[in-house]
């Protein structure tokens, strides 16, 4: 199985709530801001300086990540994967790609917080 990962795109804005929402239903509960952030993330993300991948295959949108630019730095966030693509190692692959990422910008550190639930 082929793994692209690309920048983000308007047509996949969608695919980047609705895979967010989902864990966010599944593990936690979705707060007023989480919603906000995701119906509008080209506006919080993007425009901030940010950044928002996609792990496609064969063409589908698999998953999903955000490098958002923080105060303190860049924080990979946002990171879901779809169910049916879970196992497959794709949130690895997005992690790498992120890892990958930030060296080439010559970023001294990623943040990254965690559930331990997740």
């Amino acid at each position: 199985m082929e793994v692209k990962i690309i920048p983000f795109s308007d047509k996949y804005a969608s695919h980047f709530m609705d895979l967010n929402l989902a864990w966010l239903k599944k593990y936690f509960y979705v707060e007023d801001h989480d919603k906000e952030v995701l119906e509008n993330a080209k506006a919080y993300i993007i425009d901030k300086g940010g950044f928002i991948f996609f792990a496609l295959v064969d063409n589908e949108v698999a998953g999903t990540v955000a490098l958002m630019n923080e105060e303190e730095g860049f924080e990979l966030s946002k990171m879901a994967v779809d169910p049916k693509f879970q196992g497959k190692k794709i949130g690895q692959q997005l992690m790498q790609f992120c890892i990958n990422f930030a060296r080439k910008k010559d970023w001294d550190e990623l943040i990254i917080y965690s559930s331990t639930i997740l």
